[in-house]
C-alpha cells in the first residue's frame, strides 16, 4: 500500500533536521584555481544557496549528496554523519538518502516515463520493464498527472512535464533530503512561476527538508526559510537577501 501525505509525515517526523556542512575543496583547471570553502549549519526545512554563475552552488550541493568528495570537512544530516574526513568518513552517495534534481533533470533518453520514475527502485543495470506495473511509480504518476504521457519518452515530453518526472524519480525512493539544482531553469516563464507553486506544496506535503541553489530572486522568495549567499566560494552574509525571503 502506498502512503498517504499523512502517513508519509509520521515517516518522517520531523523537516527541521539539521544540515551541517563545513568543508574545502580545491578545483585546479588551465583556466584557474577554485577553491570552495563553505561553511554553515540550519535547521530550516527549506533552504536556498543563493549566488552569481561559479560561486560554488552547485560543488556544495554535489558534496551534500556525496557526488563530489570535498579535500577536508565535515557534514551531517539529522546527527547522522555523511563526511568527516579526520575520522575517515565519507558515505556513498546510494547511502546518504538524498535525491538529487539535475538541472537538464538527467532522464534517460531511451526509458519512458514510467521506468524513469522506477529506474531508482531497480538493483543493478536492468532497466524497468516498459509496461511493468510498480505500486510507488503508479502512485506519483498519478500524483503528478503523468498518466497520459506514462508511455512517452523525454524527447516527447514539455518542459514542466520533464520537470514532474524528474521529480517523481527522485521522490519514489523516499528520501531523507531533497537536493535541487536550479530546478526553474529551464522553464518560461509562466511555467516556471506554476511549478514553483507545485514544488512548495508538494515539498510542504511530504515534510521533506530541501536544499535549492539559484540565481534567481524570486525562487530566493519562494523557498528562502534560510538563505544562504555564495560569493567565489565562500558563504556571505547578507541581510537583505533574508529580507527578501520573508516577503
Amino acid at each position: 500500500r502506498i502512503e498517504s501525505a499523512d502517513a508519509h509525515r509520521k515517516s518522517h517526523p520531523s523537516t527541521h533536521m539539521t544540515l551541517s556542512v563545513a568543508i574545502r575543496k580545491t578545483l585546479v583547471t588551465r583556466e584557474r584555481r577554485f577553491t570552495l570553502d563553505v561553511s554553515f549549519e540550519t535547521n530550516c526545512s527549506r533552504v536556498v544557496l543563493f549566488g552569481p554563475s561559479g560561486a560554488g552552488k552547485t560543488l556544495t550541493l554535489q558534496a551534500i549528496a556525496g557526488l563530489l568528495s570535498p579535500d577536508d570537512g565535515v557534514i551531517s544530516l539529522a546527527g547522522r554523519t555523511l563526511l568527516d574526513s579526520a575520522r575517515g568518513i565519507d558515505l556513498p552517495a546510494r547511502q546518504r538518502g538524498a535525491a538529487y534534481l539535475f538541472q537538464d533533470y538527467a532522464l534517460f533518453p531511451h526509458l519512458n516515463v514510467r521506468q524513469n520514475i522506477g529506474f531508482s527502485l531497480r538493483r543493478g543495470w536492468l532497466n524497468p520493464g516498459a509496461r511493468q506495473a510498480h505500486e510507488a511509480v503508479d502512485y506519483w504518476i498519478d500524483a503528478f498527472a503523468l498518466g497520459s504521457v506514462a508511455g512517452n519518452y523525454p524527447a516527447q515530453l514539455s518542459g514542466g512535464q520533464k520537470q514532474r518526472v524528474a521529480l517523481a524519480r527522485a521522490l519514489v525512493s523516499q528520501p531523507s533530503m531533497l537536493l535541487l539544482d536550479e530546478p526553474f531553469a529551464a522553464l518560461d516563464a509562466g511555467m516556471r512561476e506554476r511549478t514553483r507553486h507545485e514544488l512548495a506544496e508538494l515539498q510542504a506535503r511530504l515534510d521533506i527538508p530541501m536544499v535549492l541553489i539559484t540565481h534567481d530572486a524570486a525562487d530566493v522568495a519562494a523557498f528562502g526559510d534560510q538563505v544562504i549567499r555564495l560569493l567565489d566560494g565562500k558563504v556571505e552574509d547578507n541581510p537583505s537577501l533574508h529580507a527578501l525571503a520573508a516577503r
